[in-house]
């Protein structure tokens, strides 16, 4: 049987932990559940101590395979 392509997504997803810290998580994937563990991974991976994840959001979903896809990550002010 022949390979079957699945196509692969560029999610942007913003994760509220505890003491109100707000991340924003890109993470490549093929579909939104595989985004939402894979963002989970990552803020255990990135974080010293474990802290809970009070939401988890979707912000933009965008399909990879075009030049130039990418994301503007808004930062907190000077």
């Amino acid at each position: 049987m022949g390979e079957q392509q699945t196509e692969t997504y560029l999610y942007k997803l913003e994760a509220v932990l505890e003491q109100e810290r707000l991340l924003t998580v890109v993470v490549i994937a093929s579909s939104d559940e595989k985004a939402f563990s894979s963002a989970e991974n990552n803020i255990l991976r990135h974080t010293i101590a474990p802290m809970a994840i009070k939401q988890l959001s979707l912000v933009e979903k965008k399909p990879l395979g075009r030049q130039g896809v990418g994301y503007v990550i808004e930062t907190s002010q000077f």
